[in-house]
């Protein structure tokens, strides 16, 4: 199995690594052409907007929005949930408006306000540790968009068919379970 990592901004590396553990081969992601070796796709937390640029100046929207609402698994963290969103309520950016939620960019305030807390999550017998940086929530979701941890603000990690998203950091940490669960689909989606 291969899982490709877009490798235009953010916590790329951390996610390799974390795929690595696994057992998985991590592709970094930069180009059209890279797409077709890949089982899936992490778009990784970083800066929403930057990353929205860089997506449209290498024409690479088309191609992700395709590939996904043709049913390609795909994860994303943080500002990854960003771009994925339908709705962005407070603040006008690029999104590949693929997933029917809307995002609350910096849900908990600023850096400063960054935070780690153990989150029940739908499917873990024992809660996650889950990182919080400047982390958006979604709220409003969509008929077909399951929430699968959520906090007072909104909800921090949902999945809608083959689009999984969270508001947290899973490859800062050291605990695997989020990423195993994107994995496990993907199996389940090639049989």
């Amino acid at each position: 199995m291969k899982i490709g990592v877009l490798a235009l901004q953010g916590a790329v590396s951390e996610h390799v690594s974390m795929l690595k553990t696994l057992g998985v081969d991590a592709i970094p992601v930069k180009s059209k052409k890279d797409f077709d070796n890949i089982n899936g796709l992490i778009i990784p937390g970083g800066e929403s907007t930057t990353m929205g640029r860089i997506i449209t100046k290498f024409n690479l929207d088309e191609v992700l929005k395709e590939k996904i609402e043709n049913g390609f698994p795909v994860y994303g963290t943080c500002a990854g949930m960003i771009l994925l969103a339908k709705r962005i309520e407070n603040y006008e950016q690029f999104s590949l408006d693929v997933l029917d939620i809307t995002v609350v960019r910096n849900a908990f305030g600023r850096q400063t306000d960054s935070m780690e807390i153990d989150l029940d999550v739908k499917g873990l017998d024992t809660p996650f540790h889950a990182i919080f940086i400047r982390a958006p929530v979604a709220k409003d979701l969509g008929k077909d968009v399951f929430s699968l941890a959520e906090v007072e603000e909104g909800s921090v990690f949902v999945r809608q068919n083959n689009i999984f998203a969270s508001a947290f950091h899973p490859e800062l940490g050291k605990d695997p379970r989020i990423h195993k669960i994107f994995i496990e689909y993907i199996n389940k989606s090639k049989i």
